[in-house]
């Protein structure tokens, strides 16, 4: 590759915004968690007079509802403008019925979709795949990416190839764990995609428009002699849809010196078991194929791309002609049917074809739960079964149905030389914000490749979040939360309590407590199990007074910059003198609006993290027996249920849990159990 590469640490929402703005005039934009900040980063950058391909400021719209959204793209397109939105979830159902019309009258364009879950017997704002699965029948044609890089690398591609096509595209990829993952990328600009553009064929988008000066009417009523044969006319654009893909892909190959192609094969090239899924459990799959591959088994990975046109032609000449048996991830549900839809569609390319391997599907991911290597490997076990698993699922216990394949232990598959950190901190003390700063530091003044995800409850301000964070000197494919932990730092001393702060952490790992308490009060305080995972493991454990000093500062309650200043002088994962430097930079960014009083209480934050001690760990807590548990008032759902998934642990939960309960019924009033008792003062009267 020629081009001087330029590196840019930012999340899959930024990266298709960065694409899309490329190629789009016109942005109609309606917020919806995920995709918000796509809209979002348009926005600023429109206001900010960045120019697009064709030298213009993009006109961005904000409509009153998705819908609204929707019918602005449709018009705008049939005005003969390059138009664009972003969405998820529901947002995305409520344009499903301008989705049929853009499609049948052959407009091109690309929604940018944060793929989410759909509100069934509850609601949930995380990710999955039933939001786009439930557009597949509309005529757009669907490209997936999984992780930040695919997405700047292939978001491209959509808007490129719909030109060309006529054919317009849905482009996703998994809300939060690829649209809030930041990773250091390689980057794409104008210049690299300009070169693209079909002129021939934008030319005659544009002649197509609606237009006074040749007037045509458009979106007429048919009968049933002639609706049939209208409809069936335009199957020639979608058949060539494919092979323009592949021919966009060959050349963005070119271009960054990657290898894509509608499905990408991963793994032994004469493999016996493989497994066909699409999005971000695809990255992670590739470590548990890099594992059995090192002991010596014949193990793949199918990766999807282009999802609509389903090219089995493609598909066949991706797949390795020894494989026996299949396994298809879906991460979508629809009851009822006889399989998921890439089951089925994987089912449908071998039926009647003598040497077809054994096929077998499975649920994963649901709501964003996390899905690990561990998970995968059980996948490929159960293929080596004589009679694999139909139907099954992974990630859970689900012991009313017998769905789910065996749990496993997780094992540490991200790589050597990953370094790994788990922060706990509370809803709007600025963890989250410090944490997006460090992998920014780290990503954009050293060689090292990073990651950062932040998974929160739903409740905001307050709430509890937990961000993970990992460096290494190789590309990170660890599209899944940090396990096992070299770093672990709990910014609220309440939540040892609480949480199983410590789980997973490995061997010689290093603890940070930000805690009020004095040494003499911490080992009457700390809990035993705490203790005994300190004495255990040989942790390196430092406490500092976070709290104190923001007050003697004059921040109040925002402790975020002292402890990240605290984790770069412990880890120093980069020269503590760089770091200091850039968090000083960042601080002026961030508050320098502020007022100069605000930059120098954050400056002094930064020099003040030093303050931390290091704690002595007697190594007679590794024998420690478990705090004595006091006696429940409480009623038996909040006990089993309630109180597990307050303790960030309602993974643990079986689906026996939600027996009686399948409706989404909860009992009312089991707020009052979760007293949390965050806060590090309490005021007295």
């Amino acid at each position: 590759m020629s081009k001087q590469k330029k590196f840019l640490t930012c999340d899959g929402n930024q990266a298709a915004a960065h694409i899309s703005y490329m190629f789009s005039e016109v942005a109609a934009i309606y917020p919806i968690t995920p995709s918000s900040t796509m809209a979002e980063y348009v926005d600023e950058w429109a206001a900010a007079g960045r120019k697009n391909i064709f030298g213009e400021t993009v006109l961005v719209q904000e409509m009153q509802s998705e819908g609204g959204a929707a019918g602005a793209v449709h018009g705008s397109l049939q005005a003969g403008a390059l138009t664009t939105t972003y969405t998820a979830s529901q947002g995305l159902l409520l344009m499903i019925p301008n989705m049929y019309k853009i499609a049948g009258e052959l407009l091109p364009c690309v929604f940018h979709v944060s793929a989410r879950t759909l509100a069934s017997h509850s609601l949930s704002i995380f990710g999955d795949h039933q939001d786009v699965m439930s557009t597949r029948q509309t005529g757009f044609a669907m490209l997936a990416e999984g992780s930040v890089q695919e997405v700047m690398d292939l978001a491209g591609v959509a808007h490129l190839s719909t030109i060309r096509s006529r054919v317009p595209f849905v482009n996703f990829f998994d809300g939060f764990r690829t649209s809030h993952e930041i990773q250091k990328i390689e980057a794409l600009e104008n210049e690299d995609l300009a070169p693209l553009i079909d002129q021939k064929a934008l030319a005659e988008f544009r002649a197509r428009a609606l237009n006074p000066e040749a007037p045509v009417m458009r979106g007429m009523a048919e009968n049933p002699d002639t609706f049939f044969q209208h409809r069936e006319a335009s199957n020639k654009f979608y058949e060539a849809v494919p092979a323009i893909v592949e021919d966009y892909m060959q050349e963005i190959n070119k271009i960054t010196g990657r290898d894509y192609h509608l499905f990408n094969y991963y793994g032994a090239e004469d493999a016996d078991r493989v497994i066909i899924a699409m999005g971000s459990v695809t990255e992670a799959a590739r470590e548990a194929i890099d594992y059995l591959m090192a002991k010596g088994e014949k193990v793949g990975l199918v990766a999807v791309h282009l999802y609509r046109p389903f090219s089995a032609e493609h598909f066949l000449s991706a797949l390795p002609k020894t494989v026996k048996r299949v396994a298809v991830l879906d991460r979508t549900k629809e009851p009822g049917a006889n399989g998921e839809p890439l089951y089925l569609d994987v089912k449908d390319v071998f039926y009647g074809k003598a040497d077809a391997p054994l096929i077998v599907g499975g649920r994963y991911g649901l709501a964003s739960k996390d899905t690990t290597p561990t998970q995968i490997l059980s996948v490929y076990e159960n293929l080596s079964l004589p009679e694999p698993k139909n139907h099954f699922t992974i990630g859970i216990v689900d012991d009313v149905t017998f769905t789910s394949l065996p749990p496993k232990e997780e094992l540490a598959l991200g790589g050597e030389g990953i370094f790994e950190a788990k922060f706990y901190g509370l809803g709007a003390d600025g963890t989250v914000g410090a944490n997006k700063n460090s992998v920014k530091i780290i990503g954009d003044n050293t060689d090292k490749y990073c990651q950062a995800y932040f998974s929160y409850d739903s409740k905001k301000s307050g709430g509890f979040t937990c961000s993970h964070l990992r460096f290494g000197d190789t590309p990170i494919r660890s599209t899944y939360l940090v396990n096992t932990p070299n770093f672990v730092a709990c910014h609220v001393q309440a939540y040892l309590h609480m949480y199983d702060v410590l789980r997973g952490i490995r061997q010689n790992g290093t603890f940070l407590l930000n805690t009020i308490w004095t040494a003499e009060e911490l080992v009457k305080h700390l809990p035993n199990n705490v203790k005994r995972t300190l004495a255990q493991k040989n942790i390196s454990f430092y406490t500092i007074n976070a709290t104190k000093i923001a007050q003697e500062i004059g921040l109040g309650n925002r402790t975020n910059t002292i402890l990240q200043s605290a984790f770069f002088r412990i880890t120093e994962v980069i020269p503590v003198d760089l770091a200091i430097e850039q968090m000083k930079k960042f601080i002026v960014k961030s508050y320098g609006k502020k007022g100069e009083d605000v930059v120098n209480k954050n400056y002094a934050a930064v020099d003040r993290g030093g303050e931390y001690e290091k704690v002595t760990v007697d190594a007679a807590w590794a024998n420690l027996p478990d705090d004595e548990k006091t006696e429940s008032k409480a009623p038996e759902f909040v006990e089993n249920v309630v109180k597990v998934i307050n303790a960030q642990a309602g993974d643990d939960l079986p689906v026996s849990a939600f027996s009686g309960i399948e409706d989404g019924t909860w009992p009312a009033g089991t707020a009052k159990y979760e007293k949390r008792g965050v806060s590090a003062f309490v005021p007295v009267w």
